[in-house]
């Protein structure tokens, strides 16, 4: 986190806000670690006096965890959480999908195909960060093309609490391949509109391989804290 990105004071707050949600997004603060205010001021450039009003809006979206004399951390989620609000968000997409396949646009269909093939390459190249980007956003157009504005906030709300679980750096290759064939699945659904077959296919890769990914990282959550608890004491 040695790089320093100079906010425009305008934009100052909602860039602060969108930079550090990004960078749980992208795994670079991982669920339970402690946020490292004096590392984001330098590389925002900012004080901490606006660096913890973006904290407390991360916060108050379920992202992060104000804990007294911990400061702020990265959200993190229990084995019980996973089971009980990935079935739920498998229920989401599959409805999802089935309104997508009553509505959805050859402009929409070309667009998801983009991405797509997007994914595909950067899984190609080993490019997980920017896999993870493009695996986010195909999701979230699949909520925007099914046209329910109240389906699509739903998953958002749920997608909150796990986004770090679920859409995270660290998976083993056995299960990136795993994912990726998957999505070919799922485009092939989509393109097919296929009532029938995308909305199991969509359950299925949220409580299959991606729970999945979740748990382990969690594990690894678990045992890295247990490993600074012992250093601590």
């Amino acid at each position: 986190m040695s790089q320093t990105a100079i906010l425009p004071r305008t934009s100052l707050h909602d860039m602060l806000v969108g930079g550090i949600r990004e960078m749980v997004e992208k795994g670079d603060l991982q669920p339970g670690q402690k946020i490292p205010e004096q590392q984001l001021c330098e590389r925002f450039g900012v004080s901490r006096t606006p660096l913890r009003e973006a904290l407390k809006v991360l916060a108050a979206e379920g992202m992060l965890e104000l804990r007294p004399r911990r400061g702020a951390i990265v959200a993190s989620i229990s084995h019980a959480d996973i089971d009980e609000l990935f079935p739920i968000m498998g229920a989401l997409e599959a409805l999802a999908g089935e309104m997508l396949c009553k509505r959805i646009t050859d402009a929409e269909v070309s667009q998801l195909q983009r991405l797509h093939e997007r994914m595909q390459r950067q899984y190609e190249k080993g490019d997980e960060p920017g896999y993870l980007s493009s695996n986010r956003l195909f999701h979230e157009k699949l909520f925007e093309f099914c046209g329910n504005v109240t389906l699509k906030n739903l998953y958002v709300q749920i997608l909150m609490r796990i986004r770090s679980f679920r859409f995270v750096v660290r998976k083993t290759s056995e299960q990136w391949r795993q994912a990726m064939d998957e999505h070919r699945l799922i485009m092939a659904a989509v393109a097919a509109r296929d009532i029938r077959r995308l909305p199991r296919l969509l359950k299925a890769h949220v409580t299959g391989i991606t729970a999945e990914i979740a748990r382990d990282m969690l594990e690894h959550t678990m045992a890295s804290e247990e490993d600074d608890q012992r250093h601590q004491g």
